[in-house]
């Protein structure tokens, strides 16, 4: 059982106003976090859908910012009613952004430009440029021309708000080819980025002649993740991939000869050459098989995490310490669907012919565990989002969603301090986005309020 003991609101904001903690910043600001989770947590509060609005295109979210219209909208979900940040000019398809992700300023680094000090969107375009885009009011910083001879398409952090990976398409080669079983041997292409200023690393060429029949890579926190059909996944230094192997060290702006062509690094229509190209096996750093390649790694001392490569064990998680490979005892089994959560004991655990679990994240700032639970009553299923304390597991608040939940769509629910944010996608490509925000003024009519924007 956990402490029954509840902090008292007006002692902590009392002590605060006197000055009675720390001159350590940190210490303020796990204070004030303390508090609102308190009132996040009280009974009398209430979380209630503020707004809803519709969308032909994906919605997304990221701190505080919801964008529509494949990130050329960005609308504000900290006010009460929506509020529209910015909205860039119509562009063609080919200009469209395919993905982004939110940098936001480091702490400490002295940054040459005073709107480097502002949160930014790295974007990249489906005609293969790489933006830099002011989060609050969308005018284009920098850009980058990234290659002709592929298809970029995603982008995630290598290190988190410091280097970026952006990998291609897969590379499947002409239909002529392929009906002639002529195999492309490049699968895809990692190009590699220091954020702000922007500065080259290279690009990296994924070659089937070297890694055999791969099916898929990724880069994270400075590992190579090669990946292949039966469930093999093989981890490499890119590093040290990028001493040995690194034709030519390039940089953004600086003129450049390759292939008998001239040009400008990161200019159209040179763009950036691709100038990592693996000649030989790197030395293998770790390898494990696991379900449909699913992989995590991380911790202090490191673990991984995978599902067993069988089909029965879909769903189920394995934590293993990655110098011995044993499984850690303290922490099980974890589902997928949140059936059972484990820790030294069981947290949570649902009744499939009553409620499933669907979506368990972990809200950091507050420590509280977000897990949203669906029954069906018939045809129509409902959900709550319950937080639950992260050190005992005791459920402390539930908050009921005004939606019905149609177990067949995809949905994702983002619980961020004092906001709650429901995406849902409908069959046709119709995406739904539904805000909750706290309410502590019990008085106030529990009646729901649907916006557009």
């Amino acid at each position: 059982m956990g402490p029954t003991r509840k902090p008292n609101v007006c002692r902590r904001l009392s002590r605060r106003a006197l000055g009675c903690f720390s001159r350590d910043a940190g210490v303020v600001q796990r204070t004030n976090l303390g508090i609102l989770r308190a009132l996040v947590c009280q009974e009398s509060t209430k979380f209630k859908n503020v707004w809803t609005t519709h969308s032909r295109s994906p919605i997304a979210y990221e701190r505080g910012r919801i964008y529509f219209d494949n990130y050329r909208r960005c609308i504000s979900s900290v006010a009460s009613e929506p509020r529209k940040l910015y909205e860039m000019p119509k562009c063609s398809k080919s200009e469209k952004i395919e993905d982004a992700l939110l940098w936001e300023c480091p702490v400490g680094d002295i940054l040459p430009n005073s709107s480097d000090y502002k949160s930014s969107l790295i974007a990249l375009t489906a005609h293969n440029w790489l933006l830099r885009i002011s989060a609050t009011t969308g005018k284009i910083l920098e850009k980058i021309y990234l290659a002709p001879y592929c298809k970029f398409r995603y982008l995630s952090w290598d290190t988190p708000q410091e280097v970026i990976a952006v990998k291609s398409a897969q590379n499947r080669g002409s239909a002529v080819a392929r009906q002639a079983g002529i195999q492309q041997p490049v699968l895809l292409y990692l190009a590699v980025f220091r954020v702000l200023p922007f500065s080259l690393v290279g690009i990296l060429e994924i070659n089937k002649k070297i890694f055999g029949n791969v099916t898929d890579a990724t880069l994270s926190h400075g590992i190579l993740i090669v990946m292949y059909s039966s469930g093999l996944v093989r981890l490499y230094s890119f590093q040290t991939i990028a001493e040995q192997f690194m034709q030519q060290k390039l940089d953004l702006g600086c003129a450049c000869r390759w292939g008998g062509t001239t040009g400008t690094v990161g200019e159209a229509p040179f763009g950036i050459p691709c100038n990592i190209k693996i000649t030989d096996l790197p030395p293998l750093l770790f390898e494990v098989s696991s379900l449909e390649n699913a992989f995590q790694i991380g911790g202090h001392p490191w673990h991984y995490i995978i599902t067993p490569n069988k089909r029965k064990q879909k769903g189920v998680f394995h934590i293993c310490a990655l110098k011995d490979n044993c499984l850690n005892e303290n922490v099980l089994t974890v589902t997928a669907s949140g059936r059972v959560v484990k820790k030294s004991f069981n947290l949570l655990d649902d009744d499939p012919e009553q409620e499933t679990f669907k979506i368990v994240d972990y809200e950091d700032e507050l420590d509280l565990l977000s897990v949203v639970a669906v029954t069906q009553i018939d045809a129509e299923g409902k959900a709550h989002l319950d937080f639950h304390c992260n050190e005992y597991g005791t459920l402390l608040k539930s908050i009921p969603l005004v939606e019905s939940w149609d177990v067949t769509y995809s949905h994702e629910v983002y619980f961020d301090r004092d906001l709650v944010l429901h995406i849902e996608q409908k069959p046709n490509r119709v995406f739904s986005c539904y805000v909750y925000q706290m309410v502590c003024n019990t008085a106030e009519e529990e009646e729901t309020i649907n916006r557009s924007c």
